[in-house]
């Protein structure tokens, strides 16, 4: 899909005035109200005004051409509504009664203005007037508000897409890897989003479709002679069968589909240990994704995931659980009191022997140090299993379905954002929290099964309504109130000792480089999220410090990157928006030996915008040679902003290599550098698909 975006946008620089008169034309079907409720001409509206941002069509000619077509679909719309209303019937799947009721009522309600508000009202822009039409209104007065939502529709919507272009283009996306990692977690979110809205309106009647065609399938297969010849010739396997799936009692279907369901998450939880213990790809992404959120950490927001990650520490969960206990007494609720603190000393149990067999040390890059060992995240398991034995209770007794979703989804973003926190401080790998995720859920099975079990024997009336005083709802209100100060008291007082950096054991050189390289196996290349080699190194400086290096780069012109911060993307809208140059914007991290790049030094080109820069990316090493540090480094040219994702880069890297080695000589910043064949010469693409060739070759740079 991104290459076809970004194959297509230059194809629409071809249009020339065509574009104009497809922008009149999807404005005045938005409007028509033959076909205006299913075009979706403001969305097309939105995108040409992004396509103006990237100088495909001009902003001020489109307002009046956008304008122009609404007024017209708006003006046809009303003629054809004083011819009256033989276009809306039920029968009809577009132009149904329903649709004009709902224009009467709204122009009804509004008067005149309902033309100039209508037209920000989805379906109603291409109702409204035809209703307008048929209720009578003047000409004149309806022309005036015609013309007037006209142009501010199409303005808004154009600047939209044209703000929308503009900033995306500004600033940069600098991280294809980290945009698509935000994308996925937004995508995901929102996918929640939809699938609780959807389950909250028509999961009961999805439920209910789906029962109803299972049954039906299994009264045909039942009803099929030659299965009936299979039941009689096999009567003892097809009675287990039957007992099985029996929906009335709780070791039929329940207890099959809770079994069904232990056995698949017991799988896959035996699957992430034996990619951790045996998969080299797996071990490669938990230390890259680890490595990046260490390069996005901020002091301000280690500060919000401290206070995230502590409601799953033992201190917040175990006095948390007092605390449901005892509101589990007032409420006579006391028969899931014991199953919760089993499960929590299940949580215990199972934790403490998962670090002691698989013994996995911790990320190296942490914001503070965790004295245990790694898999799986303890954090994660007791998120499952206390939350969602929470959750669990709570949904058990509550009748309103929508309420019932609700909890479930609620608790399980509060699952996810401990989890990921744990990610974020650098306390755990992504597959230590996935395996505390899966462990947590086979014990919140097992432990809730049991409960369900035991009920079911003795016939239990949990479900009966009980009574509760206003003393008891009080005193329960209390409790809440008390772990809610207790957690907040806490987390003012949780002071862990934050991790500046790590330090790394130095090895000294003392034959030669590329040598040292083959000898112990260094990397030769960049990578991608899993470890795949993109460009390879086109650089090897040794300068005495890091101040030497910057100050090398700088004084050859180079602007060193800012960090990715709240900061510096509020500076770079900033200049987006006054069409300002900004020389040290972050640009997109690059991997090498599993981290990410340490120094980012940009430069601009003769076009002196943020579509075309120079780029190098360094990262420090722990070799010195002398008395000089060892660093590394890739360089490219960026040549056009890709498809609102990162940069495309020229695929001669070489020339770039060389670029970058003649600026700093010009500088006088190095002594005469030496080039080596590092590597064989390489034709690829890199982590967004960039095709790049390059001969093998190295500079050796030595700063003064």
């Amino acid at each position: 899909m991104m290459n076809f975006f970004t194959n297509i946008l230059p194809s629409l620089s071809h249009l020339g005035v065509w574009g104009y008169w497809l922008v009149l034309l999807a404005a005045l079907l938005e409007s028509l109200v033959l076909v205006g409720v299913v075009v979706p001409g403001a969305v097309l509206v939105v995108f040409a005004g992004f396509l103006s941002s990237q100088g495909y069509l001009d902003i001020g000619d489109l307002i009046w051409f956008a304008a122009i077509g609404a007024i017209l679909g708006d003006g046809i719309s009303y003629y054809l509504g004083t011819k009256g209303m033989r276009f809306f019937h039920n029968e009809n799947k577009l132009l149904k009664a329903d649709h004009l009721e709902r224009g009467r009522q709204f122009f009804h309600k509004h008067g005149s203005k309902s033309v100039f508000l209508a037209r920000f009202v989805g379906p109603l822009r291409a109702i409204v007037p035809f209703v307008a039409g048929i209720s009578g209104m003047k000409k004149s007065r309806f022309l005036f508000w015609n013309i007037i939502s006209a142009f501010l529709w199409s303005a808004s919507h154009l600047l939209i897409g044209y703000f929308f272009g503009n900033a995306f283009t500004a600033i940069e996306v600098w991280s294809t890897r980290v945009g698509y990692a935000i994308g996925a977690i937004v995508a995901f979110f929102v996918l929640i989003h939809v699938i609780r809205f959807i389950t909250v309106k028509h999961g009961r009647q999805i439920a209910e479709f789906i029962r109803s065609v299972s049954s039906s399938i299994a009264n045909a297969i039942s009803s099929n002679p030659d299965v009936q010849k299979l039941v009689k010739r096999y009567p003892t396997f097809f009675a287990f069968i039957k007992t099985r799936t029996d929906r009335r009692s709780f070791s039929g279907l329940p207890l099959t589909l809770v079994v069904i369901g232990f056995v698949y998450v017991l799988s896959l939880f035996f699957g992430i240990i034996q990619d951790i213990l045996a998969s080299e790809a797996i071990v490669s992404a938990d230390l890259q994704i680890a490595n990046l959120l260490a390069y996005f950490r901020s002091p301000e927001l280690t500060k919000v995931f401290l206070w995230v990650t502590l409601l799953g520490k033992w201190q917040i969960v175990i006095i948390s659980a007092v605390i449901v206990s005892i509101t589990l007494l007032l409420w006579k609720k006391k028969s899931y009191i014991f199953y919760l603190w089993l499960a929590l000393a299940a949580d215990e149990v199972f934790s403490h022997l998962g670090k002691l067999l698989i013994h996995r040390n911790r990320p190296a890059n942490p914001a503070y140090f965790e004295n245990s060992f790694s898999f799986p995240s303890g954090h994660a398991m007791v998120a499952v299993i206390f939350y969602g034995f929470l959750a669990y209770i709570w949904i058990r007794h509550i009748k309103n379905w929508k309420h019932k979703v609700n909890i479930f989804f609620g608790c399980l973003i509060v699952v996810l954002a401990i989890g990921f926190s744990r990610l974020y401080l650098g306390v755990h790998y992504v597959s230590d929290v996935w395996g505390g995720y899966l462990l947590g859920f086979l014990i919140l099975i097992t432990v809730t099964v049991f409960y369900e079990w035991k009920q079911w024997r003795k016939g239990s009336a949990e479900h009966e309504r009980i009574v509760i005083s206003k003393k008891i709802k009080l005193t329960t209100a209390g409790l809440v109130l008390v772990n809610i100060i207790f957690y907040v008291g806490f987390a003012l007082q949780y002071h862990p000792q934050l991790v500046s950096s790590v330090q790394t054991s130095i090895q000294t050189i003392d034959s030669d480089i590329n040598a040292y390289f083959i000898e112990y196996k260094i990397p030769k290349y960049s990578e991608t999220l899993i470890g795949s080699p993109q460009e390879p190194l086109g650089f090897i400086f040794l300068a005495k410090d890091d101040s030497i290096l910057v100050q090398g780069f700088e004084n050859a012109g180079w602007s060193l990157a800012d960090k990715v911060s709240i900061q510096s993307v509020a500076k770079i809208a900033e200049a987006a928006l006054l069409h300002r140059q900004y020389l040290n914007a972050p640009m997109t991290p690059s991997f090498w030996n599993t981290a990410v790049n340490d120094f980012g030094f940009e430069k601009p080109t003769q076009a002196n915008n943020v579509d075309e820069r120079h780029h190098i990316r360094i990262w420090r090493t722990n070799l010195r040679q002398g008395n000089l540090s060892v660093y590394v480094g890739t360089a490219s040219l960026d040549t056009a902003i890709k498809w609102l994702v990162t940069h495309r880069i020229s695929p001669d890297i070489d020339t770039e290599k060389s670029f970058v080695k003649d600026s700093l000589q010009s500088a006088n910043a190095i002594e005469s550098p030496q080039e080596i064949q590092f590597v064989d010469p390489v034709l690829g693409t890199n982590f967004s698909n960039d095709a790049f060739f390059t001969n093998g070759k190295l500079y050796i740079v030595k700063f003064k």
